[in-house]
């Protein structure tokens, strides 16, 4: 039998898949095995959907939590129902279970007072006191009441606040209610950065 270039390249090309692929020894009874403990693992949980926090494009989360009343999270994946993201996510967004589960999460408020070199622990109180002295006193010494033609402006063009893609449409309207009614003029969200 004659062969020409094609057919011997047709016919090398295919003998190359067999013996590269063929002595791998793919087994899906292992995957098999896995997707089933994954699912006993989440038979007994309360499933709540969620939305990525990391970048603007909010992908969808199936967060699963413990039903024995701890409410601690045992598995979070995308979402295949959510129209954005039809379950897939990104590295980051795919991490999202070890915000909760991490060792090393600081879960305190730490506090450096100025030109200090040391972190402080402080409590919540203090934490949540400060920021809303500090902006009080912000807005206190540059609110605007009048531009220089006499006209009322109200606002204050000092401070500026970069909104969050975890937040849906409700706490954004809230949110930027409160940001309007402290005289904010520089109001951006995080998507179009």
């Amino acid at each position: 039998m004659e062969w020409n270039r094609r057919e011997f390249l047709k016919i090398a090309g295919a003998t190359s898949a067999v013996a590269a692929f063929g002595g791998l020894g793919f087994d899906l009874g292992q995957a098999k095995a896995a997707a089933l403990a994954q699912a006993d693992k989440l038979k007994f949980t309360k499933q709540t959907t969620s939305v990525c926090c990391y970048c603007s494009v909010g992908c969808g989360l199936i967060a699963s939590t413990d039903k024995n009343g701890e409410g601690r999270v045992v598995n979070i994946e995308g979402d295949p129902d959510h129209p954005i993201s039809e379950g897939s996510l990104c590295p980051k967004g795919a991490s999202h279970y070890q915000l909760g589960k991490n060792d090393r999460r600081i879960t305190k408020v730490l506090y450096r007072a100025p030109y200090s070199e040391n972190w402080e622990e402080k409590s919540w109180d203090f934490a949540l006191d400060r920021i809303a002295r500090k902006v009080k006193e912000a807005r206190d010494a540059s609110f605007t009441v009048k531009d220089a033609k006499g006209r009322v402006v109200n606002r204050l063009e000092t401070l500026a606040s970069v909104g969050s893609a975890a937040m849906d449409n409700e706490e954004c309207w809230i949110y930027q209610g409160m940001l309007r009614a402290l005289g904010f003029t520089y109001i951006e969200h995080q998507a179009r950065i």
